[in-house]
């Protein structure tokens, strides 16, 4: 017998998930771990449509996802790349330490 795993905890999973995102977000210094919450973010909002869908029986959430998924991978690419192009010009990924402005 298999019993159903009520909505509000993947919901409440998924708030956790963000919350922890935003945490980190502000607090952290380094760039890398600002990347990583910012892709914690994204995969809460997916567990959210993913639970949401299942709840409604709609594909349609399942779609987002997939759109957030793509979304989140042309980020990956991108966000890496500018990353490593601010290493090799700044030598640190700190945060208060990088300013864009100042040769």
């Amino acid at each position: 017998m298999s019993a159903a795993v009520p909505i509000s905890w993947y919901l409440v999973l998924a708030a956790i998930l963000f919350s922890v995102g935003i945490a980190s977000f502000l607090i952290k210094r380094n760039i890398i771990t600002i990347f990583m919450s910012i892709e914690l973010m994204l995969n809460a909002v997916n567990l959210t449509f993913v639970a949401f869908a299942h709840m409604w029986h709609q594909i349609t959430g399942q779609i987002f996802v997939f759109f957030v998924m793509v979304v989140a991978a042309a980020e990956a690419a991108v966000g890496l790349a500018i990353i490593i192009a601010i290493y090799r010009t700044r030598q640190t990924l700190n945060v208060d330490q990088v300013n864009l402005l100042k040769n």
